[in-house]
């Protein structure tokens, strides 16, 4: 019989649909606890969860829901003070990319996960999307031949005017580091499940659009460790050719010595073998939830690891090495310079 796992949520907004709808989709997955500050936000969750209780205050909820796992759902400045309360009642947990604010704050939320002894998890969904899932296996199978290069162009065309990303997120906003640490940390994920460890990075970062606080467009250059290279050039005024311009957000291509894989904005992947005519290749999925349904994927893989101990993507501890990159980031665009990452004991910068 299969063990049904109790998951409380805390967080109820834009974001947090995608989550819900995954979790109901998934067997042997009872919500016990849904928590945000605004309670009607929360209760508007009744209808799909009438069982679950509703609440302003997530200790109150853990309390009384002594759930298996804990699925935050918040901006990165509450994961601190939620995964603490977590941990102090020995609860695994999922928690939101990007972890935290800075580099330190998030290697103290992962360090107080281990000193209780729990799971934590980054929701880091763009990996589970399942062209990444298709072109990860190519890779790996050899079809691609040896890895040289790969790209991608960020273009979801929604940061123009004074109301950009107002009507989903609008602490966007207000973020001071805003393309690299909200956006393109899924690509430093993606990209080294693709193609491997970076060992250093050059950038140039910009704002367009005088209504925001951050950063909304700029590129990036990676160096891997295997001699790979890697660009990701993002620009959230400019879109691209797609019904959803949030499906991909974007284009890459991943080049290596044998073939070319490329994915388009609807989610096809197109397969180019050296000197010959470029071809659609096959990769099934359900137009579900968001990216795909990775975030589904993703919750569907941590359910699978507590009920059968199975490997563990995005484990808080492994998911620093993409913020100490993201760091890098933000420091070759400060000094002007070529930034190497070095991995040192615990896969950590040096």
């Amino acid at each position: 019989m299969t063990r049904v796992i109790r998951v409380a949520v805390v967080g109820a907004g834009y974001f947090s649909q995608f989550h819900y709808d995954a979790w109901r989709r998934i067997p042997g997955i009872e919500i016990v606890g849904i928590c945000d500050t605004n309670i009607a936000r929360a209760k508007a969750r009744q209808v799909d969860f009438p069982g679950a209780v509703f609440v302003a205050d997530a200790a109150k909820m853990l309390d009384r829901t002594r759930p298996d796992l804990l699925d935050i759902v918040t901006p990165p400045d509450s994961h601190l003070d939620l995964v603490a309360l977590g941990a102090a009642r020995g609860v695994a947990m999922i928690c939101q990319k990007p972890l935290a604010p800075t580099y330190e704050e998030a290697e103290r939320i992962v360090e107080t996960a281990e000193r209780a002894g729990v799971l934590l998890v980054a929701h880091e969904n763009f990996r589970f999307m399942p062209w990444y899932r298709e072109a990860s296996r190519l890779l790996r199978d050899g079809a691609l031949g040896t890895p040289l290069a790969i790209s991608f162009r960020l273009r979801p065309g929604d940061g123009q005017g004074p109301h950009a990303y107002l009507d989903r997120q609008p602490y966007f906003q207000k973020m001071r580091r805003f393309l690299i640490h909200e956006t393109a940390i899924h690509f430093i994920d993606t990209f080294r499940y693709l193609m491997g460890e970076v060992s250093g990075v050059f950038a140039r970062l910009r704002r367009i659009n005088p209504a925001i606080a951050g950063e909304d467009a700029g590129y990036v250059l990676f160096e891997f460790a295997n001699g790979a290279s890697g660009v990701f050039d993002g620009n959230r005024h400019v879109d691209h050719s797609a019904r959803d311009m949030r499906l991909t957000m974007g284009t890459m291509l991943v080049e290596g010595s044998k073939a070319v894989l490329r994915l388009d904005g609807d989610g096809r992947l197109w397969l180019k073998s050296r000197g010959g005519e470029e071809r659609a290749h096959p990769c099934e999925w359900m137009r579900l939830g968001f990216g795909g349904d990775c975030v589904r994927a993703l919750q569907a893989h941590v359910i699978v690891h507590l009920r059968d101990s199975k490997v563990i993507e995005n484990d808080a501890r492994s998911y620093l090495r993409n913020i100490a990159i993201e760091e890098a980031v933000y420091r070759a665009h400060a000094e002007g310079r070529w930034i190497a990452t070095p991995v040192g004991p615990g896969g950590t910068n040096e």
